[in-house]
């Protein structure tokens, strides 16, 4: 079957061609074509990962370009990593397939949408499968293509169009710094498969300044890509899209891209100290930057997807801390509870038509299978303990110790605490206390409220959304409770011993840290759970915890430290200004001359064309004149009179 592994991103792309072509016709059938497709997907990344865990890699290519005595190949490669990646893309993007059909029913582009979601899958199959830079780097650009599409789905908001542009704009920052570090690389290696680099790495051939500088160029990429400071200002913008987008871009694929591109390259990140340094220097700070904004936040997606920029943080912080497993450990679970909480909150969004936690609140009992399944999530994602984040979380704080780098260790120990406390902020507004607002228009969908702002309002008329939509979260619902038991401690690190087998760079299965860690992380989780329950919960605490004591603060944080204004004032004036300046000079300057050249030239002949108007009397003037011309001339030199 891993022979064949070139055929699962097929599936979706021509569900894709076939939308195109006939979604008019097919209509909301459209969604029966995109989960054919992705089921075909899912079931043969199924059968890969299961052969792959008893059976060897396999890698076939075949000449593509052939330049010189340069070959470039294209191809395919099955391993540990991008079999289990295989298996996770195809897996949510099956489920997000079906979710949609409840999500986006009644909505005109319908079809669109899900030729769109074939698209984007495909390119992101295909680039986990991908066995060198140049077709990682054509999928990679690919992905940018369909998130840009599934962001701006909603074109005619503003917001939306803007969201989609920014995050085009700001992971194409990103990604010419991975395009020069592979371009860099090929000149070194003369090879763009990832076998040769890493072979030309344990031979030495590339200097260590080099391998530094490749290493870092390639990780602004994955900045980009996966919405790490100061690249994540698109992120929580992309919410402008469906939510069913958010549940497959933002939290279990493309932004995922980022922290698998650098752990397929952990070789070469590893065989440099400075460049590990900064993959998880970058990543702890990201991680607790965007936890910290998470905290004020009303838009029960954007805290959401500030989590997601802070759990994308933790795995940066693992790969960087030596953490292989650790980080690809929390990308498999991240990808299952956030893909879970996204698909959840869009259920929200269905029932209450609004998007701010202020005009929430008690929930838990009109919505049986959203509300526990949301919690499901919450706990998941805080740590809370023998469920999958609490076991990806403790290997990420245990390889930041063992790899002594102690201010990033307490650093993501505090924002395991910020997360414990905005997430159940979140649970307490949303599911407890009393309705607020009035109910508005219950029949209609949440793609409407989406689509056109429409107020929310209280929910005497809330009821669940249906089993096409309960199903997706379900299944992820018990995955993110079953997931983390695959690499722990006490039943067995699988997942670990897998993921590392046959290479000694990639590390061990299972790091072992102090015991007090698991107790250390335990008791911040359990304490941030229980402040959000009296302050928002209970309601013993006062809610203006932070924006009475501390205004300036509160305000801070709500503006996301004033990150997109500094740019707009910054980089955006900045380019604007420069590009007036060099628009004056091609009018103005440049244009000027070449005009004025013209205008001379012009004149010159002009005044040429009256002298030749036939006339024999003109013609003696000049000619007359020309020779006098000559014998003033010869006078003056001395030639004719001595």
């Amino acid at each position: 079957m891993m022979e064949n592994a070139w055929l699962i991103p097929l599936f979706p792309l021509l569900s894709f061609v076939l939308l195109l072509l006939f979604g008019r016709k097919l209509k909301e059938s459209s969604a029966l074509v995109g989960m054919l497709a992705t089921l075909a997907s899912l079931v043969m990344s199924i059968m890969v990962l299961l052969e792959r865990l008893q059976g060897e890699n396999v890698k076939i290519e075949g000449t593509w370009l052939t330049i010189g005595n340069t070959n470039l190949t294209a191809g395919f490669e099955v391993n540990q990593l991008n079999a289990l990646m295989l298996f996770i893309v195809s897996l949510v993007s099956f489920l997000v397939h079906m979710y949609s059909k409840g999500y986006m029913h009644g909505d005109e582009r319908f079809p669109i949408f899900y030729g769109y979601l074939g698209l984007f899958t495909f390119a992101m199959l295909s680039l986990v499968i991908s066995p060198n830079l140049l077709q990682v780097y054509i999928f990679w650009e690919l992905v940018g293509l369909g998130s840009f599409l599934l962001i701006g789905f909603y074109f005619f908001k503003e917001e939306a169009r803007a969201a989609a542009k920014k995050a085009f704009i700001v992971t194409r920052i990103g990604d010419v710094g991975f395009f020069i570090g592979m371009i860099l690389l090929f000149w070194q290696v003369g090879s763009f498969e990832y076998d040769e680099i890493f072979k030309a790495v344990e031979a030495g051939t590339i200097s260590t300044g080099m391998i530094t500088l490749t290493a870092i160029l390639i990780f602004i990429g994955a900045v980009g890509k996966s919405g790490q400071f100061p690249l994540h200002t698109w992120l929580p913008d992309a919410m402008e899209g469906p939510t069913p987008v958010s549940a497959l871009i933002h939290a279990a694929t493309m932004v995922a891209a980022g922290v698998y591109l650098v752990a397929s390259l952990f070789p070469l990140f590893a065989a440099s100290e400075t460049a590990m340094t900064t993959v998880a220097v970058v990543g702890g700070f990201t991680a607790i930057f965007a936890a910290s904004i998470g905290l004020v936040q009303k838009d029960i997606k954007r805290v959401l997807a500030y989590s997601t920029v802070s759990q994308l943080g933790y795995m940066m912080l693992a790969l960087g801390a030596a953490g292989y497993v650790a980080g690809v450990f929390h990308l498999m679970t991240h990808a299952f509870f956030k893909a879970l909480l996204f698909l959840a909150a869009g259920s929200v969004i269905h029932a209450v038509h609004t998007q701010n936690i202020d005009e929430m609140g008690g929930l838990w009992s009109k919505m049986k299978l959203t509300a526990p399944l949301f919690l499901i999530g919450t706990l998941a994602i805080s740590g809370f303990p023998f469920l999958s984040g609490f076991f990806s979380k403790d290997e990420i704080l245990i390889a930041a110790w063992a790899d002594g780098r102690y201010g990033l260790f307490w650093l993501a120990v505090i924002a395991a605490f910020f997360t414990a406390f905005y997430m159940f902020r979140l649970f307490f507004l949303v599911f407890t206390g009393k309705p607020q607002g009035e109910q508005h228009d219950a029949q209609a969908g949440a793609h409407q409220k989406e689509q056109h702002g429409a107020a929310a309002g209280a929910q005497h008329d809330v009821h669940e959304s249906p089993g096409v939509m309960t199903f997706p979260m379900i299944v992820l619902g018990i995955l993110a409770i079953v997931s983390g038991y695959v690499n722990t401690p006490w039943f067995g690190t699988f997942l670990g011993d897998w993921l590392v087998q046959g290479s000694e760079t990639l590390g061990h299965g299972h790091i072992e840290g102090p015991s007090w860690i698991m107790f250390v992380a335990t008791g911040v989780s359990l304490f941030g759970i229980l402040l959000a329950w009296l302050i928002y919960g209970k309601k013993s605490l006062s809610r203006d915890w932070l924006s009475r004591p501390f205004p300036a603060g509160y305000k801070l944080l709500f503006n996301k430290y004033y990150i997109d204004e500094i740019y707009n004032s910054t980089v955006v004036m900045g380019t604007k200004a420069i590009s007036y300046l060099l628009q004056f000079i091609d009018v103005c300057i440049v244009g000027g001359l070449v005009k004025g050249t013209a205008a001379l030239t012009q004149g010159i002949g002009r005044a040429g064309s009256k002298l030749q108007d036939g006339q024999i009397q003109t013609a003696g003037t000049v000619a007359f004149f020309g020779l006098a011309v000559i014998v003033v001339i010869i006078a003056l030199s001395g030639g004719y009179f001595g």
